[in-house]
């Protein structure tokens, strides 16, 4: 399937602050170091939103604000990629972001106010490449940061893995 930067799907709207380990997934998901999808999106948002995991659909964006996921792990950005959801955000720490982007998750950071943009169960629209973010359902729309052109081929790939296999086999070509 094609890659696409435009996501439209449900809104799932979380606060501030809210954790990499224990808000986004359980401590003991870090701790055990899983990396295998499969195994962590049962536990994706499980101490902030249960039964998440199985009402998501690809499509679907988590919208949050200001300092989200706090720490640099990667288990919950892997598990939000697999599902085929996007994430907007007001801010994340740097090294939170560099994770997200490195498993090849659309991030859309910098966007200020989001949070009272949308409600979760809101149908949004949102395009990663321009910055476009729409609330289809109260007929909101407002620009905010795009993917920096630089990462874009990055998440495009799926992540930093499949960037440089890519970038090994054109040198390789060469």
């Amino acid at each position: 399937m094609a890659f696409s930067w435009i996501y439209r799907g449900r809104c799932y709207k979380l606060g501030h602050d809210v954790p990499h380990m224990g808000g986004v997934v359980p401590m003991k998901i870090v701790s055990e170091q899983r990396y295998d999808p499969k195994d962590i999106i049962p536990h994706l948002f499980e101490e902030t939103d249960p039964g998440f995991h199985e009402r998501c659909r690809p499509g679907d964006l988590v919208v949050t604000g200001r300092n989200f996921g706090m720490s640099p792990k990667m288990q919950g950005y892997i598990a939000m990629q697999a599902l085929g959801l996007g994430l907007v955000c007001e801010s994340m720490p740097f090294l939170a972001y560099r994770e997200a982007i490195g498993v090849g998750l659309p991030v859309m950071m910098g966007c200020e106010g989001v949070l009272e943009a949308c409600e979760t169960g809101d149908e949004l629209e949102v395009d990663f490449s321009t910055g476009r973010f729409a609330n289809l359902s109260k007929k909101i729309e407002k620009k905010y940061p795009p993917i920096p052109g630089a990462l874009r081929e990055v998440v495009a790939l799926g992540g930093t893995t499949n960037w440089l296999k890519q970038w090994w086999a054109k040198r390789d070509a060469a």
